[in-house]
């Protein structure tokens, strides 16, 4: 089968390898789509500390099972289904302390990381995934749309950590395709305005197409200025970095009211030092929260609002290319001048 495999920073190869056969419990899936991701393209720059060279890229993926392990019996052949690229083993200390998506064994098989990813023609799906975060598509249901399960699933995460904010304001500081789903669930918690910076202004046109109120362009704006106006002087009730620069995290809690929320959700490089001015955290009463990855429960309400339409996809999606091109088409993605690209294996 055709696979696209990580070597090292700027190494992509596309290459012939074997189709995987299904353990006990597995599932073996023929990929029909497959999504790029920012952290796709962060590893494909820099590496990934998880991953060991070769690595099948990718872990956004959907299509129809092919082969069946030993033991399951929730999906047959022919089903078309998605995934999550990892699932909690459920019996940790964070896994009992309800905290499952800081499992201590979460990294033994991260598909497309610890384990071979989603750009191939043929995805061999763990069984603990297979277990608690596969999921059938429904017929009328784009595969491409329920192949963002993943990014979705670490979004609902994150907002399940936020203070309501019925009524209030949201700031989204990124209008990627992380800070589009996320201008979507503030709306789906409550937002009554939702505004979103950027310094790409196509960004900023897709923005408003998931229902952002607001768009700034922080390069030629002042945000801090612009946020005041809207809040009466008082700041935003959520800011959320979906960016992961250190300098964004820094400037976020500078936009949020007292006794308002700040999730930092972009992930920073490696060894990223940040500081925050104490005063407006202690005196403000903010809530300051970082979130990380996804729970069993996030990735079933991500997968039912993809299903029911709740959350809209297709405006994250920019350009549609063959798996053959990954490396291209991460390129694209890592210059700014696209969203999420679709990847479709041959055949």
């Amino acid at each position: 089968m055709l696979a696209v495999r990580f070597y090292k920073p700027g190494d992509l190869r596309a290459e012939q390898v074997p189709i995987p056969e299904p353990g006990p419990g597995e599932l073996i899936v023929k990929s029909a789509v497959a999504l790029t991701c920012g952290t796709d393209v962060k590893m494909y720059r820099r590496g990934h500390p998880l991953a060991k060279p070769p690595q099948i890229m990718g872990h956004e993926f959907a299509g129809t099972v092919t082969a069946v392990g030993v033991g399951v019996e929730k999906f047959k052949v022919n089903m078309k289904v998605v995934s999550a690229n990892s699932a909690p083993c459920n019996k940790c200390f964070y896994c009992l302390m309800q905290q499952p998506n800081l499992c201590e064994h979460l990294n033994d098989s991260i598909v497309g990381f610890t384990w071979p990813g989603a750009y191939a023609e043929y995805v061999q799906i763990p069984e603990r995934i297979v277990r608690q975060n596969t999921f059938q598509i429904p017929d009328g249901v784009a595969l491409e749309n329920v192949a963002s399960l993943e990014p979705l699933a670490c979004v609902v995460h994150g907002w399940d950590l936020v203070h309501q904010i019925p009524g209030g304001v949201a700031m989204i500081i990124g209008g990627g395709p992380i800070g589009l789903l996320h201008a979507q669930l503030a709306r789906l918690n409550g937002a009554k305005v939702v505004a979103m910076s950027d310094v790409i202004e196509e960004r900023l046109q897709e923005a408003t197409k998931v229902g952002a109120d607001v768009t700034i362009n922080s390069g030629k704006e002042d945000l801090r200025a612009r946020i005041s106006d809207l809040t009466e002087g008082r700041g935003a009730d959520v800011v959320v970095e979906a960016v992961g620069r250190g300098e964004t995290w820094e400037s976020a809690p500078s936009l949020a009211r007292k006794g308002g929320t700040v999730l930092l959700f972009g992930g920073c490089p490696s060894g990223t030092k940040v500081s925050f001015d104490a005063e407006k955290i202690h005196y403000g009463e903010l809530h300051v929260q970082g979130a990380f990855h996804h729970t069993p429960a996030s990735v079933e309400r991500a997968f039912r609002l993809i299903v029911s339409g709740q959350v809209a996809i297709k405006p994250l999606i920019s350009h549609d290319m063959p798996l053959e091109k990954a490396k291209e088409a991460l390129e694209l993605m890592g210059s700014g001048k696209a969203l999420k690209i679709v990847l479709r294996p041959p055949g």
